[in-house]
């Protein structure tokens, strides 16, 4: 059983998270809130995600999996206003999930969840912690996407670092102590990443949000921030580019 109502703005933060790495998914349902943890098709990136059912106007339901349609999902939030209300019932005999905004009413199938794996999410040693405001970080991205297809995150002390270079330009966030929430960067660390990647996963969190960047030296990033007002949780994972000497 699950019987939900909840804002269209939050559904809409769930699905921005997930589906800017695969169009398939498949949601954990329990009687405290909804989980999911995917990869991508390429296994460069994955999405943990939990969310509680605080974040909900309404909320019931028992243990049961979902195997959601991304896409059919994004055609029925654009029914929506950000503020609207969205109740959600899952009809078991029928194997859809019933979706009701003002007086429309829309059924959607449910995937087959047999082949949808569970990914485990790895525990990774990473020295360096950094906490930044997502405005900061979102705009070192922007400044990078006209110089180079990948980034560099560099830690060290109280210095942390987002670089960009091409053949011929280049583009560097530089914050350093009071600039940043938090920083813990006892050694030097620097990865490079995909900034593609790297610009929709951050895409996801609020500018006036905090966001987690647990670092090391040709290791994946570990990208964390809050959802829904404090009551739901997303980590990305996102493997590094080995640099070439």
């Amino acid at each position: 059983m699950f019987k939900a109502k909840v804002k269209a703005d939050v559904l809409k933060t769930i699905l921005d998270a997930v589906s800017t790495l695969v169009d398939e998914a498949k949601i954990h349902v329990t009687p405290e809130g909804l989980s999911l943890k995917a990869v991508d098709p390429a296994h460069v990136a994955m999405v943990d995600l939990s969310i509680g059912k605080k974040a909900f106007a309404e909320y019931k339901a028992t243990d049961l999996d979902m195997g959601v349609d991304l896409d059919k999902l994004k055609d029925i939030l654009k029914l929506a206003g950000s503020s609207d209300l969205i109740d959600i019932e899952y009809k078991e005999d029928a194997h859809k999930l019933v979706f009701k905004i003002g007086h429309i009413t829309r059924r959607m199938s449910l995937v087959d969840t047999a082949n949808m794996g569970d990914p485990k999410v790895p525990n990774l040693s990473l020295p360096n912690q950094v906490v930044v405001l997502a405005s900061e970080l979102q705009q070192g991205i922007k400044a990078s996407e006209a110089v180079s297809d990948h980034i560099a995150l560099v830690a060290e002390g109280k210095v942390f670092e987002l670089i960009a270079e091409g053949d011929t330009d280049q583009s560097h966030l530089r914050l350093e102590g009071g600039e940043l929430i938090k920083i813990q960067a006892p050694q030097k660390s620097r990865s490079l990443f995909s900034l593609d990647y790297f610009s929709t996963m951050s895409k996801v969190v609020k500018p006036t949000d905090a966001v987690t960047l647990n670092l090391g030296t040709d290791f994946p990033v570990k990208i964390e921030f809050n959802i829904a007002d404090g009551n739901g949780h997303i980590i990305y994972l996102l493997a590094p580019r080995i640099e070439s000497e």
